[in-house]
């Protein structure tokens, strides 16, 4: 989902961190191409050139953004190897399709694959995170919160930022503030997402980081470990950085609460759900929740 974010709108971006996904595009609206060919490979790899027409397609009808602004985004891909949910050859595809987006991908790619990682986020697992949040790093499972002693979201961070400040010891100085999703409409979008705030950041003024969780990792299913514990309020403390956590729901179409990227949100109502585009609801709604950030005072 956040590379459909991105790929919709890339002029509002600075770069793009996934963990454990594969290619843009990858379902086309089908939940049998999502299971057999986009978390498993029994359908085979994905055909990279028949997304790349299907981007073509969505460029030429203005639903995904400028292509040169894609090509400048900086773009950090990380897989476990042991992942047993998304195969790690699907997010070896993924870097391969930026690869060909990007302008310089020497220098604005960095695929990062961890051999004795499962399927979910790595942390580094610092002091103050409660022994049962943590998952084993080879098994996953749980919260998919892993512990595997790597900083993803400084890793993550620093790749598209530059060099940032590391985080102090402690807990991170700022507010978690829950907010109303109810304004931003969209099948699949949860009641209550979370919006950490940095003291420094009370006033305004600071850069916007968005932090969508993973497929069984929203808080009906975690509470909010994954908010808490993620890694990224700590670096977003010291360095001016505003984090939203917005948050999907489970559904009988999708009971582990995942963002949607297969078509579920518009399946019942398009034949070619455009999920994965500008047109996209949820997409849409990720985006006003942004741009309601994004206003000035004289906005309002």
């Amino acid at each position: 989902m956040a590379t459909q974010l991105a790929v919709a709108w890339p002029e509002r971006f600075a770069g793009l961190g996934v963990a454990a996904a594969g290619p843009w595009g990858c379902a086309r609206g089908s939940l049998g191409l999502a299971l057999g060919q986009c978390m498993s490979t029994r359908r085979g790899l994905p055909d990279l050139k028949e997304l790349q027409n299907r981007y073509r397609d969505y460029l030429e009808r203005d639903l995904v953004g400028d292509p040169e602004a894609l090509a400048e985004l900086n773009v950090f891909i990380w897989h476990g190897a042991q992942d047993d949910t998304v195969a790690p050859a699907l997010g070896q595809a993924l870097a391969e399709q930026f690869r060909h987006w990007l302008t310089s991908p020497d220098d604005q790619l960095m695929f990062m694959k961890s051999e004795e990682a499962g399927h979910g986020w790595p942390l580094e697992a610092p002091a103050g995170i409660p022994v049962e949040t943590l998952a084993e790093c080879r098994d996953g499972g749980g919260t998919h919160l892993l512990a595997c002693d790597l900083d993803i979201a400084g890793q993550m961070l620093e790749w598209v930022h530059g060099d940032l400040t590391p985080p102090e010891p402690g807990d991170p100085r700022g507010e978690l503030v829950p907010f109303d999703q109810s304004d931003f409409d969209a099948r699949g979008i949860g009641e209550t997402g979370y919006l950490f705030v940095p003291d420094n950041c009370e006033n305004g003024s600071c850069h916007l980081s968005v932090a969508l969780h993973g497929c069984s990792m929203n808080v009906e299913q975690i509470d909010d470990a994954f908010i808490r514990h993620s890694g990224l309020n700590e670096w977003a403390a010291v360095n001016e950085r505003v984090v939203l956590y917005p948050q999907a729901e489970s559904s009988l179409p999708n009971p582990q609460g995942c963002w949607d990227w297969w078509g579920f949100a518009e399946s019942t109502w398009q034949l070619d759900p455009l999920h994965d585009s500008r047109q996209g609801s949820q997409t849409g709604a990720l985006m006003a929740m942004i741009e309601r950030l994004q206003e000035s005072p004289d906005d309002e």
